[in-house]
């Protein structure tokens, strides 16, 4: 592990404390009613947000973000992690792609969005479009001054948050990202499906039906949106990989307490070498995964680093942590017992909620693929180092 510096070790301190006292107490209320807070304490989160200084973390301070680098984001998103319910993500953090946006766009989207005025929401995935982004059917023809969008997206997160959309499309030249306000005619949120987890945040269907836009609202250059996508993926692969060790964390900490308090024929269970034994093994994998999550996130602070291995140590870090975090929630379920079983126990909720971070923003087959074709192309001891 790297060592933090007194700053980030304050910054730390300071996110642990609010997820303590100010986030985790809202798990139960929002899990009871289907994700959903009381306006009044959505409306507090935001403000500590912004007193706390955690609003817009990965946009540049000149764009009216934060600035933290990718060590200080993902200390960020361990502590959110450990927070069920997708609570975290009442935490204003744009997509890393509107560092793209030009001086126009920065006054209308990206100050706005990171001061928690505005929400986006990144609207890639199709029926037919998934783990493979450049497949999408989505398209914007030109018109004069003007594009026209048509086409559908699934599984676009924050939707029910967000006041505009940053929607990935065909154009003649190439993919291309344009910014969407929510209310423009031809906007459709066709299904809200429900989902096995309880988040705060929604995953809509929304379709666009000769949705026009100016050409002032593509962002970053014409037929480079798959790059920035990438960019964004490569971001929040990282940030997946934080949360899923915050998890994994909180479990430890809960299924030990239990373990410790709960006797059965005569003894507490944490005596049974079984317990110990599920434990042993839950705090030596999240302990590999952070190593490698804070490995990755040091490479991205990297000015110098070959970004393609940089790619290969993210998905490395994305594949380890969220299946070391189903592992650990399942163990965690098992020695709660009856308990475990229970919605108002945390680790029915991680069990469910974790099982997504396998999936989005890349599946575990993706980045296997990810992992070995930078493998065959770099050898071994280019992404771990001498041996």
């Amino acid at each position: 592990m790297i060592p933090f510096s007194d700053a980030q070790n304050a910054l730390r301190a300071r996110v642990r404390k609010f997820t303590r006292e100010e986030l985790i107490p809202l798990e139960l209320e929002a899990e009871m009613a289907n994700g959903k807070l009381a306006p009044e304490k959505r409306h507090r989160v935001h403000e500590r947000m912004i007193e706390l200084e955690l609003n817009g973390m990965c946009i540049p301070r000149e764009l009216g973000g934060r600035g933290y680098s990718y060590v200080e984001q993902t200390i960020i998103e361990e502590e959110l992690g450990k927070v069920t319910n997708g609570i975290w993500d009442l935490i204003y953090s744009p997509a890393v792609c509107l560092v793209a946006a030009n001086e126009d766009q920065v006054a209308r989207y990206v100050r706005p969005t990171c001061e928690g005025r505005r929400r986006d929401a990144y609207a890639i995935t199709e029926e037919g479009a998934g783990s493979d982004p450049s497949a999408i059917e989505t398209r914007a023809v030109r018109e004069g001054d003007d594009w026209l969008i048509n086409g559908d997206k699934w599984h676009v997160t924050s939707g029910n948050e967000a006041d505009y959309f940053v929607v990935q499309a065909q154009t003649e030249n190439g993919i291309a990202l344009f910014f969407v306000d929510k209310e423009t005619a031809g906007v459709k949120i066709y299904d809200a499906p429900r989902y096995m987890h309880t988040f705060i945040l929604e995953h809509l269907k929304i379709r666009f039906e000769n949705v026009r836009v100016p050409n002032a609202n593509v962002l970053g250059e014409l037929g480079r949106g798959l790059d920035l996508t990438k960019e964004w993926f490569r971001r929040e692969r990282l940030m997946i990989a934080a949360r899923c060790c915050g998890a994994a964390a909180r479990l430890i900490d809960e299924a030990t307490a239990f373990a410790k308090t709960r006797v059965q024929f005569g003894q507490p269970i944490s005596d049974y070498q079984a317990i110990q034994f599920m434990l042993a093994d839950s705090l030596t994998e999240l302990y590999a995964a952070r190593s490698m999550t804070y490995d990755a996130a040091q490479a991205e602070d990297d000015v110098n680093a070959d970004k393609k291995l940089v790619h290969a140590r993210v998905s490395m870090a994305k594949l380890y942590a969220s299946e070391m975090a189903n592992r650990v929630a399942d163990r965690a379920v098992q020695i709660f017992g009856g308990r475990g079983y229970m919605r108002e126990n945390v680790a029915e909720r991680f069990f469910r909620e974790l099982r997504v971070d396998r999936i989005w923003e890349g599946t575990s087959e993706i980045q296997r693929i990810v992992i070995a074709g930078s493998l065959l192309k770099r050898g071994t001891e280019a992404h771990i180092g001498d041996f």
